[in-house]
């Protein structure tokens, strides 16, 4: 079992930043790959980052990278996500999520999800 909370959302003008933190309790969290997923309202989910537990892989969809970087530090059992050069388009309310064994952009492979942070972007 993993639970997730997700913090540091907030507004910001575009062009600014932003680093949101995924902090899980579990002792095996160290296992799990983790992704941050956005959804805007009355647009589907989507997903934005992920990495494994070992931070061997990462993994961005194409509109965020280059200026998103996901990182993890096993030990705080916390996920990074460090948001550079920010757009309007990137409002939305971001969620973090762990999957067993799985890294990619499929929201259905992941077993656990916060309740999400969010993140606003004012032009």
């Amino acid at each position: 079992q993993v639970q997730l909370v997700e913090s540091g959302g907030g507004l910001v003008q575009a062009g600014g930043s932003l680093r949101l933190s995924c902090a899980a309790s579990g002792r095996t969290f160290g296992t799990y790959t983790i992704g941050w997923f956005r959804q805007a309202p009355g647009k589907e989910r989507e997903f934005v980052a992920a990495i494994t537990w070992s931070s061997s892989s990462t993994y961005y969809a194409a509109s965020v990278k280059g200026r998103f970087t996901i990182s993890r530090d096993n030990a705080k059992n916390t996920v990074y996500l460090q948001m550079n050069s920010l757009k309007p388009e990137d409002t939305a309310a971001y969620h973090c999520a762990a999957a067993r064994r799985y890294i990619g952009d499929r929201s259905t492979e992941y077993d656990y999800w916060g309740q999400g942070t969010q993140v606003t972007v004012s032009s």
